[in-house]
């Protein structure tokens, strides 16, 4: 048997034992709570709101580019709106719902 040099009293050992024995109770309860079901349900419910988050940020940035974009094309510098542009686009958007229209209306008769 090997010679120990603890100097250390019955007492300091009960004392360090029970430190030690607290600290594994609370490891072990943390153990519990992290493997608990509820708990992966909740950790895994968290990270799919954040990566949705992400993905309704990074859609929110595309599609406010793609609407100064196109108001780019409509206004100029000033605010003003620009009429070589807007007129044609709307005389098409009629042609396009009175196509629609007649069409709906040859389908009924």
């Amino acid at each position: 048997m090997a010679e120990t040099s603890d100097t250390r009293t019955p007492a300091q050992i009960e004392a360090d034992i029970k430190r030690r024995r607290e600290v594994l109770a609370e490891t072990l309860d943390e153990i519990g709570v992290r493997v608990h079901p509820k708990t992966i349900v909740g950790d895994a419910k968290a990270k799919v709101v954040a990566n949705v988050d992400h993905t309704l940020g990074r859609a929110y940035v595309k599609v406010n580019r793609l609407v100064s974009d196109v108001r780019a094309q409509f206004v100029d510098e000033e605010g003003a709106p620009r009429a070589e542009r807007i007129v044609p686009v709307a005389l098409l958007a009629v042609g396009v719902v009175g196509l629609l229209a007649l069409g709906s209306r040859r389908r009924k008769n």
